[in-house]
C-alpha cells in the first residue's frame, strides 16, 4: 500500500507525479531528455540502461515499465533486453554497450566507483564524451527514480502484461504529456 494517497489508475511513478505535479513536471522533463532527447545512444540502449539499473536496485515498477519500453525499441531483437537484465547474457549487445552497462552498474553502486580504466576502455571502443555523460546521468537519475517509487511504495502491477501498453506509450510518446497542460499521463 502506498505511503501517500495516489490514484489506482496511475500506477508507479505516474501516481507520484500526479500527487505533486510541480515536481512531477520537472522529473518528466528530465526523463524525456535522458531517454528521448538527442544522444549518441539509441533510445533502446538508453531504456536498457534504465532497466538494468532499476533491476539492480530491485525496483520492480521501473524495471518492468522500462523493460517494456526497451523491448518496443528493440523490435524484433527484443529478447536482448531480458537476456541482459534477467540472465546476465550480454552477447546480444555491442562491446561498447557492455562497457557502458559496467559503468552504469558502478554508478548504481556509488558515484565514485567508476575507474578511469573502464572509461578508457569505453573510449577505445568508440565512446565519446556524450556516451559517458549520458550513461552516468541515466544511471544516477534512475537510482533517484527507483528510490522515489519504492520509498513511497508506489502502486506496482504484478503481471508483465500490465506493462506492455505502458512501455509502448513510453517508447512512442515519451515522458512529457502531450494533452492539455493539466492532464497527467
Amino acid at each position: 500500500m502506498p505511503h501517500i494517497p495516489v490514484s489506482p489508475n496511475n500506477p508507479g511513478i505516474r501516481g507520484l507525479f500526479e500527487f505533486r505535479p510541480e515536481t512531477g513536471a520537472s522529473l518528466r522533463k528530465l526523463a524525456q531528455v535522458l531517454l528521448h532527447g538527442e544522444s549518441p545512444l539509441t533510445k533502446g540502449e538508453r531504456e536498457l540502461l534504465a532497466t538494468f539499473v532499476s533491476h539492480g536496485n530491485g525496483c520492480k515498477f521501473c524495471t518492468m515499465s522500462h523493460a517494456a519500453a526497451a523491448r518496443h525499441h528493440y523490435g524484433a531483437d527484443h529478447d536482448v533486453v531480458d537476456a541482459v537484465v534477467y540472465r546476465n547474457d550480454r552477447s546480444g549487445v555491442s562491446e561498447l554497450m557492455n562497457v557502458l552497462l559496467d559503468i552504469a552498474e558502478r554508478v548504481r553502486v556509488g558515484g565514485r566507483n567508476v575507474p578511469d580504466e573502464m572509461v578508457a576502455k569505453a573510449r577505445d571502443l568508440g565512446a565519446g564524451d556524450r556516451h559517458i555523460h549520458d550513461t552516468v546521468l541515466i544511471a544516477a537519475a534512475f537510482c533517484m527514480f527507483n528510490r522515489y517509487v519504492d520509498g513511497l511504495r508506489a502502486i506496482t502491477p504484478e503481471n508483465r502484461e500490465d506493462y506492455v501498453s505502458m512501455g509502448e506509450r513510453m517508447a512512442t510518446a515519451g515522458y512529457v504529456p502531450t494533452e492539455a497542460p493539466d492532464a497527467t499521463r
